[in-house]
């Protein structure tokens, strides 16, 4: 299983430590920058919004629409 975690940066040194020291975690990669770190958010909400569309609960806009909108 993955998941994605946003940590406050004053506690981020305590828990990078804590995850560490559990030999059942495996860190694949650290993101530190605040755009990077945008970035992924974005994508994380994009595909959840796709989720939603596929299970019916959300209405996504046509690839038509959106150049429309441009």
């Amino acid at each position: 299983m993955k998941v994605i975690l946003d940590v406050n940066d004053s506690r981020a040194p305590f828990f990078m430590e804590l995850i560490k020291s559990l030999d059942y975690i495996s860190i694949l990669k650290e993101v530190k920058g605040k755009e990077k770190s945008m970035a992924i958010q974005d994508l994380t909400e994009a595909f959840h919004d796709v989720k939603l569309h596929q299970e019916g609960n959300k209405q996504l806009k046509s690839a038509k629409d959106l150049l429309n909108e441009l």
